[in-house]
């Protein structure tokens, strides 16, 4: 399955790998049975390599501090055993995969995470330098960072944060910078804990550093996981929405989770993209290789009719912002074969209070959402919606996940505690993040 779960270096260390689902029924054990957790590990005077996701910062700024509050529990737990903590996170995405560039900016720094987690935890975090390469990034970690480490041992400093892990020219890579970078961040510490969302991810931060360090799931990662099987193995009707903003790079799950699912909503430039694909229109922004690949989908459903389509569809002139005289609502049935049409901004509520819709979402026994109807934050309208006709089924346990996804969540509805259910008005709503939503769509 997902290949955030590490490898065992073969001498009982690291997360285990073979089987992902709770399968019980043919003598496996449940998922979380299997992984080593981090209440097991001895961690008294231990440095502990945690890796979170601090994804949060743009442009310097922390956006919101929701992924950094749900993994304080870990550091806590940490730092009470007696763990001395180096944390590392990724930033943005500095490399550049059409140039082949990494570009390291302040702008993808953790300077104001470390400053946010002193406030926090009350404890100094020091950030080490090392040696930039122009358009290359950080080639090695190097011995400069002993020092540090000495004065972590001795209780100088509360802590060592890491730089970018994206900064660093192996993080990514799959060759020899990889392992170069895997072999010097396990040298940094005794132990190595995940409570990362985007561990889904293989990359060195996150896989191949386990290979060299006993490894442990953090609290975080450990309540995420107890929600994976209510997902892979869903009460039915199962009703999966997803949106994104690029066809290409979700082809994948998209075939996937269409074979799990018993309904399929679409939203966003997806969902423009499959339009484009089905009734052989152009909508602005949609790339004509995406409609190409959209058409596997679009011959599949003729068959199988899954996807719920949503009708009424908000067209703007413009993506500067919701502006009066330049945004309208159609519908698909109005569509014709060569028409052309500007920006699909968002779903018109309407939508949702077709018949189809309403029978999906209300008979629904699972609903998992992985989609911002609109762009944001000016066509905010379908993803309220969205929301709200999702809440009236109270009987459905129903899972958000994804970066995008769980901040607008959050925003209308005040969350407060991940993995939790949420106040009455939003009945049986779990949050999940990247990592269940790889478990969800891994077909393997």
């Amino acid at each position: 399955m997902g290949p955030y779960l590490t490898p065992n270096d073969g001498n009982g260390n690291g997360m285990r790998v073979g089987y992902t689902v709770d399968d019980s029924e043919h003598g496996k054990e449940p998922l979380v049975a299997t992984l080593p957790l981090l209440q097991h590990a001895d961690l008294e005077d231990k440095v502990v390599l945690l890796r979170v996701d601090h994804n949060v910062v743009k442009k310097g700024k922390i956006l919101d501090q929701y992924r950094i509050d749900v993994t304080l529990a870990t550091m806590y737990n940490i730092i009470e055993r007696g763990g001395r903590l180096i944390i590392m996170t990724h930033v943005g995405r500095p490399y550049d995969k059409k140039t082949k560039t990494l570009t390291v900016k302040q702008d993808d720094a953790v300077d104001a995470v470390v400053g946010y987690l002193q406030r926090k935890l009350r404890i100094k975090f020091a950030v080490p330098k090392f040696h930039v390469f122009e358009k290359e990034g950080i080639h090695d970690i190097d011995t400069s960072i002993n020092w540090l480490i000495h004065d972590l041992r001795a209780r100088k400093i509360g802590g060592i944060y890491l730089p970018n892990t994206r900064w660093f020219a192996g993080e990514e890579d799959q060759g020899e910078k990889m392992e170069r970078l895997a072999v010097q961040l396990s040298g940094l510490a005794d132990v190595y804990v995940n409570d990362a969302f985007g561990s889904w991810q293989p990359h060195t931060s996150t896989y191949h550093v386990t290979k060299y360090l006993p490894s442990f799931a953090g609290l975080c990662m450990q309540d995420e996981l107890s929600n994976v099987r209510a997902v892979l193995e869903p009460k039915r009707p199962f009703v999966a929405i997803v949106a994104g903003a690029k066809y290409d790079t979700k082809i994948g799950p998209l075939t996937a989770i269409y074979k799990r699912v018993d309904h399929l909503i679409l939203g966003g430039l997806i969902y423009n993209t499959f339009l484009c694909a089905k009734y052989g229109v152009k909508i602005k922004g949609v790339q004509d290789s995406d409609i190409a690949l959209a058409k596997d989908l679009v011959e599949q459903d003729k068959t199988e009719k899954k996807i719920l389509e949503l009708p009424y569809l908000v067209e703007s002139d413009t993506l500067e912002g919701r502006i009066e005289g330049k945004f309208r609502t159609i519908h698909t049935k109005d569509f014709k074969p060569g028409q052309e049409f500007q920006f699909i901004t968002d779903v018109d509520p309407a939508s949702f209070d077709t018949p189809e819709l309403h029978e999906g979402l209300d008979s629904a026994k699972t609903i998992f959402v992985n989609a911002v109807m609109g762009l944001m934050p000016y066509f905010w309208h379908g993803t309220s919606k969205m929301d709200e006709t999702i809440d009236r089924n109270r009987t459905a346990q129903k899972f958000f996940g994804g970066g995008d996804t769980l901040q607008e969540f959050k925003r209308s509805v005040f969350l407060v505690l991940i993995f939790s259910t949420l106040p009455p008005f939003a009945s049986n709503w779990y949050c999940i993040s990247l990592c269940t939503w790889a478990l969800v769509v891994d077909s393997r």
